[in-house]
């Protein structure tokens, strides 16, 4: 009887293992195919971002509320880590949550400092000895003068840049930023254009022209910049193809 229920045994133990082993082996191949891959990853994008109150409206760092993508996040600390920017910029500010996390990631490396800008005035808004608040239209001339003045304050003409767009999402006004703060970005450094999942990229498709349609324009008129899709190795983003790196060597001039 103990020679059996050991065979028997065996014998499941193989099948088990045969059975693990094909599953594995069909899942690859499931995953291998691109167009398979991408449907699973839009398919689980639109049900993140539509069950927004169990997700990205339920999302805070040390306490406050931050509207990102906690994998998009991750991948700003791996950027602010390997390149050190002497200024990060950040267009839209919201309660502060993504400036105040941008700005733990600088304390963190003991590198940089963030200027945040935003049309409305909140109170309330988190403190840190690494972060400015701007306030007002982050195309607004004077705005822009006031950025430009102090990143050169932090290291003169030398100061390495980075910037992210998160304000107003039609195409318009974000074409407009890209166009302002491209002459601003140090070669090798990016552009951060957040939210090109809008208008059916794969979410809310009824948005409307807004970011996706804006970067499009924009890498039409510039070899300056590319997108960087490694920087989307997680798969879920909500800034498909919009990590704009800065080609090293390039002279960007400020547009007409």
């Amino acid at each position: 009887m103990r020679k059996q229920g050991g065979l028997r045994s065996r014998i499941f133990a193989r099948q088990s293992a045969l059975y693990h082993r094909g599953r594995h082996a069909l899942y690859q191949r499931i995953i291998n195919q691109d167009l398979i891959r991408k449907s699973i990853v839009k398919e689980f994008q639109r049900l993140y971002y539509n069950t927004r109150s169990r997700t990205w409206r339920n999302t805070q760092w040390l306490g406050v509320p931050i509207i990102k993508c906690p994998l998009d996040l991750w991948v700003y600390q791996e950027i602010l880590f390997e390149l050190r920017p002497d200024v990060v910029v950040e267009c839209g500010t919201s309660k502060g949550g993504s400036a105040l996390f941008l700005s733990s990631m600088c304390e963190l490396v003991g590198h940089g400092q963030v200027i945040t800008i935003d049309v409305y005035p909140k109170p309330n808004r988190p403190q840190h000895k690494r972060l400015t608040y701007l306030s007002g239209s982050s195309t607004n001339p004077q705005i822009l003068k006031e950025v430009t003045r102090r990143i050169r304050d932090a290291d003169g003409e030398s100061a390495s840049v980075l910037v992210i767009l998160d304000s107003d999402h039609s195409r318009e006004h974000v074409l407009d930023e890209l166009r302002l703060y491209a002459p601003l970005v140090t070669p090798g450094s990016y552009l951060i254009v957040e939210d090109t999942q809008l208008n059916g990229h794969p979410v809310w498709p009824d948005f409307g022209p807004g970011p996706m349609e804006a970067v499009d324009i924009f890498l039409s008129e510039s070899d300056d910049f590319v997108s960087d899709t490694s920087r989307e190795k997680f798969y879920l983003t909500w800034n498909p193809r919009g990590y704009l790196k800065r080609v090293e060597g390039s002279v960007v001039r400020q547009h007409p």
